[in-house]
């Protein structure tokens, strides 16, 4: 399979000594909602992607910890860009739907890993694809779980 153009670009921008933060800057731009968290994406490749977010006062809630939605939106950060670094240029993907379970308070630098449940693949009808993200703190501790369900279809005639 060829690399998809997320993936190429990301790939070029590691070379420079900015990279990471060039290319998370870049999709914040693309996708600006995920520029209230800040995100920094440290890994991407085809079947996975990681990514951190500090804490800091903008992503935290009444009790000092980061706040449930702040995780939730990494971990659909993280779960897009995977899924778009590993489909077939022929197909496409959009989130359906979202479980979480929040597993113990979440302090610190949070790291959340995407990969998929089942082999991405290409196809001539739509399909639901999960993908499992786990959040965790400094320590390593699971903080954070999600199973994000996608939708990959294949791209219309143009």
């Amino acid at each position: 399979m060829t690399d998809t153009t997320l993936l190429r670009l990301y790939r070029r921008m590691q070379r420079w000594p900015a990279g990471q933060w060039l290319f998370s800057r870049a999709v914040c731009f693309k996708a600006p909602y995920f520029a209230s968290i800040a995100p920094r994406i440290t890994m991407l490749q085809p079947g996975r992607c990681e990514g951190t977010i500090r804490h800091r006062r903008k992503v935290s809630n009444h009790i000092g910890t980061v706040h449930a939605i702040a995780m939730c939106n990494l971990a659909e950060l993280v779960a897009g860009l995977m899924t778009d670094a590993s489909l077939p240029p022929s197909m496409r993907w959009i989130p359906r739907g979202m479980e979480v379970a929040y597993l113990q308070k979440a302090m610190g630098t949070i790291r959340a890993v995407a990969t998929p449940e089942a082999p991405l693949v290409e196809a001539t009808e739509g399909y639901a694809l999960p993908v499992l993200v786990e959040a965790s703190n400094a320590a390593g501790e699971a903080v954070f779980r999600a199973r994000i369900s996608m939708w990959v279809s294949p791209r219309p005639p143009r």
